[in-house]
């Protein structure tokens, strides 16, 4: 059976940038600005807040995880009210890999393990807005587990240390998006699949790209009339059916005249379009340049 969730962060090629160990004592504060690279975090002890741009502010338990597939500006800080200082002051480090925020003496207040990661896929951009601007999963031992795998990973010297960490960051993302019973995730994928009528449909999505899905088509899959359809999948989704649908079969053909395993014509064909001018002019509408272009400039960039 077809896993959009599996397919999706298999093409965006996820791999970890830096992981490390930070705790809070007394009034702190940090600020990060948005990068467009995925971060994760999963709470060791304690408790702190995490704010969001646009989104409402989350209070953070020990076991708790939370992925920002596309880093947004965002805070975390202590449960009492920093002063706005706090946030300009830069973390101390107590030792390779841990950090320290705040009161200096004495234990912490909150321990959690902040990971930044990468999408290595040049089609991310595509990929990334299929994906919840955020989840958050409470009580997986599992994620803590599988974290901690990533975090050990990161900081020795093993042989395959790259691909050991590429294969368990993989699982890890696939573990966080599928975990949550979709009313933790902001509108993306995983609150789609979520629901089992919309899972129905997006899995056909996902399996058939080439078909010509028709609105009343998929309505019936998810044994819906199609007006409780569009609303039910905007509302979960964030996109309307058919914007999610192109934009899947955006992300594979970029994903395929990138490889350079197949011609524009064939390329067109295996996403559901007649010809390959009518898929060129959909194609340069939605990436920004013609698909001649861009696998030209990815044959360059290999």
């Amino acid at each position: 059976m077809t896993d959009p969730l599996a397919e999706v962060v298999d093409l965006l090629q996820p791999g970890v940038r830096m992981t490390k160990v930070v705790g809070g004592a007394g009034r702190w504060g940090v600020r990060r600005a948005e990068t467009g690279q995925p971060s994760y975090c999963i709470a060791l002890e304690g408790r702190c807040r995490l704010a969001i741009e646009d989104s409402p502010e989350l209070l953070l338990e020990a076991g708790d995880f939370v992925l920002i597939p596309a880093t947004w500006n965002f805070t975390m800080s202590s449960m009492l009210a920093p002063d706005p200082q706090a946030f300009d002051r830069m973390p101390v480090m107590l030792r390779p890999g841990e950090f320290r925020l705040g009161d200096l003496d004495g234990p912490p207040d909150c321990r959690y393990i902040i990971g930044h990661c990468l999408f290595a896929s040049p089609d991310a951009a595509l990929l990334v807005p299929l994906l919840p601007r955020h989840v958050h999963v409470r009580g997986e031992p599992r994620l803590s587990m599988l974290a901690q795998l990533v975090g050990d990973e990161s900081r020795a010297q093993r042989p395959a240390r790259d691909s050991v960490m590429t294969r368990l960051l993989e699982v890890l993302l696939i573990e966080a998006l599928r975990s949550t019973g979709g009313t933790a995730a902001s509108p993306g994928l995983v609150r789609g699949m979520a629901d089992a009528r919309l899972a129905a449909a997006l899995r056909l999505m996902h399996a058939s790209p080439a078909r010509a899905w028709t609105m009343a088509e998929l309505a019936q899959e998810a044994a819906l009339s199609r007006s409780a359809f569009f609303e039910r999948f905007s509302r979960a989704v964030g996109k309307a059916p058919m914007e999610y649908l192109l934009g899947w079969r955006m992300a594979l053909a970029s994903d395929s005249l990138r490889r350079g395993a197949f011609s524009i014509a064939e390329v067109a064909e295996r996403v559901g379009y007649s010809s390959a001018s009518t898929f060129s002019v959909a194609f340069a509408r939605h990436v920004g340049m013609p698909p001649a272009r861009y696998a030209r400039a990815a044959a360059l960039a290999v």
